[in-house]
This record gives C-alpha cells, sequence and structure tokens, in this order.
C-alpha cells in the first residue's frame, strides 16, 4: 500500500545520507519533499501540517546539525514522529468482567466486516479464547449464511441467526447461548450501509445498550482513503468507538488514511487486514509500520508469523539436511506450501529491510501462478525423483512435464532454479546471511 510513500522518502532519504554534513538549507528542502510525500499519499493536509512541522523543530536543532551523521539522525526523527502519529505503541484488545465477552464490529457495507470477524476469531482461538460468532446483519442477501459458511471453514460455532428478528435480539439471544456452546468470546458481524444514516446508528445503539461490548471495532477500508477517516469520525461521536481494524491494507491505495486516521481520531488501530485467507490478520504496531513506510522493512512480523507456521524441530531438520547436502525437491515443495502461508512472496519481500527500496524488485516479485505451476511440476515427479534429481533425464523430464500440463522448458527452469536455491540456502546455512546485494549479482 506505501509503495509510492516508500519510494519518495527513500529517494530523499538517500540523498540527504549522501551529503555527509548538512545546513539548515539542506534540512529544510528533505522535508520540503517529506511533506509532499506525505501530500500525495492522501495523508490529511493538518496532519501533514503539525508532522512536518515538529520534524523541522526537532531537525534544525543541535540533534542533527551538531551529529556525525546528520543524514542519519533525520530518518531517525522521521521515523520517531510517524510513530507518535500511529500511535506510539501497540494497543491490543481489552476483556475485563465476566464472560462471555465480546466484541461488536461496525462500520460501512463493503468494509469486510464479515471476513474480520472470522479472522479476528481465528486470531483470537490461538491466544486461547473460545469465540462465538454471531451474524446480526438482517439486510444483506446471504449475510449470515456467508459467517456461517466461514464459521464451517474454521470450525468455529456460529450463532443460528433469523432474519425474523430485531439484530438487538439476536445478539442478547446469542449472548445466553454462548455459555451453553462452552464459548467465551461473542464476536458480533453487525448491518452496513453505503453511506451513514440514522436508522443504521440507532440499531447499532440499540445493540451496545443491550449487550454492553467490552470493544466496539470500527472496520474501516484502508482503501477509501480520507474518506475512511470521515467515517471513523462519524461512528465514535454516536458510539464511542475503542478501536480500528483496518481492512484491505494489501492493496494498492495511497496509504493516507493508515497515517491520518490515529491523529484525526485518537483512536487506536489495532489491527490491519492483510489479504483475503482468515489468516489473513495482523495486530498494529505503530513502530513496525513506520519502518515498512521508511523501507526498513518488518522483520519482527515476518519472524512472528513463521514461528507460528514453522516448528524448531522442522526448522533444524531443514538446517540439518541442508548441511549434509540432503536438500531435496521434496522439501522443496514442503518449504513453498509453508511459505504460501506467510503470505505472497510479494508481502514477505517487502518485510526484509532494504527490499521495499530497491528497485530490482519489481522484477523479483514471483508471479504466484508461477509457484502453482511448480507445484505441479514437483508432484508429478516420483518420490525417487523427488529426492534424486540428477537421475531425471530427457525421457523423465518429458513425462513430468505432460503429467503436470506443462513443457520441457518449466522443467528445465525449474531443475535449474532449484540447484540454484538450494546452493544460496547452502551458503546461508554455512556462512550466515550474505550481502543482499550479492543476491542479485
Amino acid at each position: 500500500m506505501f509503495e509510492s510513500l516508500t519510494e519518495k522518502l527513500s529517494s530523499t532519504f538517500k540523498e540527504v545520507t549522501g551529503r555527509g554534513k548538512l545546513s539548515e538549507k539542506n534540512i529544510k528542502d528533505a522535508i520540503k519533499e517529506i511533506r509532499l510525500a506525505l501530500l500525495e499519499a492522501d495523508v490529511n493536509y493538518k496532519i501533514v501540517k503539525q508532522l512536518v512541522a515538529d520534524i523541522h523543530q526537532r531537525a534544525i536543532g543541535k540533534e542533527v546539525l551538531d551529529c556525525l551523521t546528520p543524514g542519519q539522525q533525520l530518518i531517525k526523527i522521521v521515523k520517531e514522529e510517524l510513530i507518535h502519529l500511529l500511535g506510539d505503541t501497540q494497543k491490543g484488545l481489552s476483556f475485563k468482567g465476566k464472560t462471555p465477552h465480546s466484541l461488536m464490529l461496525v462500520g460501512l457495507q463493503g468494509s469486510g466486516k464479515t471476513t474480520t470477524a472470522a479472522k479476528l476469531a481465528t486470531h483470537l482461538r490461538k491466544q486461547g479464547k473460545r469465540p462465538y460468532l454471531v451474524p446480526a446483519d438482517i439486510y444483506r442477501p446471504a449475510a449470515i449464511d456467508q459467517l456461517q459458511t466461514l464459521g464451517k471453514q474454521i470450525d468455529i460455532p456460529v450463532y443460528p441467526s433469523d432474519q425474523s428478528q430485531k439484530p438487538e435480539d439476536i445478539c442478547y439471544n446469542a449472548f445466553l447461548q454462548a455459555g451453553r456452546e462452552g464459548t467465551d468470546l461473542l464476536i458480533i458481524d453487525t448491518a452496513g450501509r453505503l453511506h451513514i444514516d440514522d436508522n443504521l446508528m440507532l440499531e447499532l445503539e440499540r445493540i451496545k445498550d443491550k449487550i454492553q461490548p467490552n470493544e466496539i471495532l470500527l472496520v474501516a477500508d484502508a482503501m477509501t482513503g480520507q474518506d475512511a477517516v470521515n467515517v471513523a469520525e462519524k461512528f465514535n461521536e454516536r458510539l464511542e468507538i475503542t478501536g480500528i481494524v483496518l481492512s484491505k491494507m494489501e492493496g494498492d491505495a495511497r496509504g493516507g488514511a493508515a497515517l491520518s486516521i490515529r491523529a484525526v481520531t485518537n483512536i487506536p488501530i489495532k489491527f490491519i487486514g492483510v489479504g483475503e485467507k482468515v489468516n489473513a490478520l495482523e495486530l498494529f504496531h505503530p513502530d513496525r509500520m513506520a519502518s515498512k513506510i521508511l523501507g526498513m522493512g518488518d522483520v519482527f512480523t515476518l519472524i512472528e508469523k513463521a514461528q507460528q507456521e514453522f516448528s524448531q524441530n522442522d526448522a533444524q531438520e531443514l538446517a540439518n539436511k541442508l548441511k549434509k547436502n540432503k536438500f531435496s525437491l521434496e522439501d522443496f515443495q514442503t518449504q513453498l506450501k509453508q511459505m504460501k502461508k506467510l503470505g505472497s512472496m510479494e508481502q514477505i519481500l517487502n518485510m526484509l529491510p532494504g527490499m521495499g527500496q530497491l528497485k530490482k524488485l519489481k522484477q523479483l516479485k514471483p508471479d504466484e501462478k508461477e509457484l502453482v505451476k511448480v507445484e505441479a511440476v514437483i508432484s508429478s515427479m516420483t518420490q525417487k525423483e523427488r529426492l534424486n534429481y540428477k537421475i531425471i533425464n530427457g525421457s523423465r523430464r518429458k513425462r513430468i512435464a505432460k503429467g503436470s500440463g506443462t513443457s520441457v522448458q518449466d522443467v528445465n527452469r525449474l531443475l535449474k532454479n532449484f540447484v540454484q536455491t538450494k546452493k544460496m540456502m547452502e551458503k546461508i546455512t554455512k556462512k550466515g546471511i550474505p550481502d543482499i546485494n550479492s543476491l542479485f549479482n
């Protein structure tokens, strides 16, 4: 989402850090570029004005001008101010009082509330909660069916809502049913509208009064830009929102809403949706988001994702195979399947420091369809071939290509890439991670 903003800020900082000792004029020129980059990213004008003023005040003082590496110090100041703008620290959900606790999701129609309900249920189950999904949208066609389908997919119970009931009665009855279901957390998917109206707000207020939820989370579509900020303000006036979930953060919008919404509303962003799958939900960390915006990657989130998907034993077993030169196509296929659980290859690459600043990254981004083809080719091999790629001769390549619906050239390309990957992984295992630029030479 922040690709354009990241590129412009990275270009500005590259020029600044190359100057050595900075003058007040150099700093003012850099801050002017920062202001322009933020405005082009659709960040709220008043927020940009205040942010730039804070950066300028700190940057023209001794903190930067007397520093041995003034360019780096300026970057540090910008990062710290971005973190402050985004909310300083990560804000979690608050669960107080007797169970069952409850989360109420609100927002406009199409913002992603129903999918977010399933994502939150998946996330909170990993934290030891026993969620119960409650479809309270009786207006949108198939809204109840959609949540029931998602509930079956993730094996989480869903209250059997009836469209003939009032939404507030559905929520109250679900609250009573939760204990009998052995659950301790209601996640309520409420109705939305294409725009805010009084009838919608009155309905949500009735649900709030009936349930007294622990959290009221606004699901805001990050792709809508500044309109997401306006929506947050209006919902907050009537409902006192406790947190925001920014959905569709994997999109290609300019990202200004994410930078503006916290500062304008003073409501913490608690989660971000980064994909369509039910596990594509991340806790919002202001420091990590600031690092991503500045092209510094987000290694901590990548590590957390890997820890959830890969066991320590699996990692050790892989390292041992690499050391003993026993890494096979079967292992390669397993690693590809596990990598897909972390997100798209583009998302993974963007979490690595410096990768977002590399122009070659666009050429490096793999076509996800190619990965499907790779899996098909490997699946078409015999186990003997997967364990020892060297036995795959010409006739075997023809058979594999025919069996996978690909060409011999595709099989050749896979084997060549596998050998290169194998060598690189062995190098990393034996000597540590090489300089990132060497991977492109």
